[in-house]
């Protein structure tokens, strides 16, 4: 096989079947996978088939690569660059600062991932298992420049809001101004008529004069 012959995507309902049948062969417990399947990006044949799995996880800022399987592992490479792609993909959509995974193939080390050190160990997500060590982690980004552009987008939104009202307070100023300007308009108009109707020959003084 080559890797022309996959196309990764994102599962489907539709994909259960065959991504159970999978997690078992690969002895990997599905308890709960089954309701996290929008976790999970495939690899599926030119036939339509489904010849590798693996889920990822994200909380927060970071993202936990779990539970690869493939129905043939001489494949196992040439899928996990594809779904490489895919992650960095994820990861910069989602401002993804790290990375873990308790996937040991070559693969991942060979891919910037490193065994965690306590430091490493004390920012993992409380969602996921502190009770063992044997974690692989890759920082993608710095959280305090994330922070700090956080903080950036948060304050140009802010000034984005400030400004747009503004802009809406001065709209209803100059509603506000031409209604009464009309209204003022009227009302002279009206007394006018109405002191035209009174003394008819009003008009005819006041061009006299």
């Amino acid at each position: 096989m080559t890797t022309a012959e996959f196309r990764v995507r994102r599962a489907t309902v539709d994909d259960l079947p065959a991504l159970k049948a999978l997690w078992e062969s690969m002895r990997i417990t599905t308890s709960d996978l089954d309701k996290r399947l929008t976790e999970f990006q495939v690899a599926e044949m030119a036939d339509g088939k489904v010849a590798a799995a693996i889920g990822i996880q994200i909380v927060q800022r970071q993202a936990l690569i779990h539970s690869e399987a493939f129905v043939d592992f001489s494949i196992a490479d040439q899928v996990r660059a594809q779904w490489w792609t895919r992650i960095q993909s994820l990861a910069m959509n989602h401002g993804i600062v790290r990375l873990w995974t308790q996937e040991h193939a070559p693969f991942w080390t060979h891919n910037g991932f490193q065994p965690a050190n306590a430091a490493n160990l004390e920012k993992l997500a409380p969602a996921w298992d502190h009770s063992v060590t044997d974690w692989l982690v890759l920082q993608l980004k710095e959280e305090a420049a994330i922070q700090a552009l956080s903080a950036d987008a948060e304050f140009a939104a802010y000034m984005k809001a400030e400004r747009e009202k503004t802009a809406a307070k001065a709209r209803t100023a100059k509603r506000v101004g031409v209604v009464v300007a009309l209204l003022f308009a009227l009302f002279t108009g009206a007394l006018m008529l109405y002191a035209f109707m009174r003394d008819p020959g009003m008009i005819q003084r006041l061009l006299h004069r």
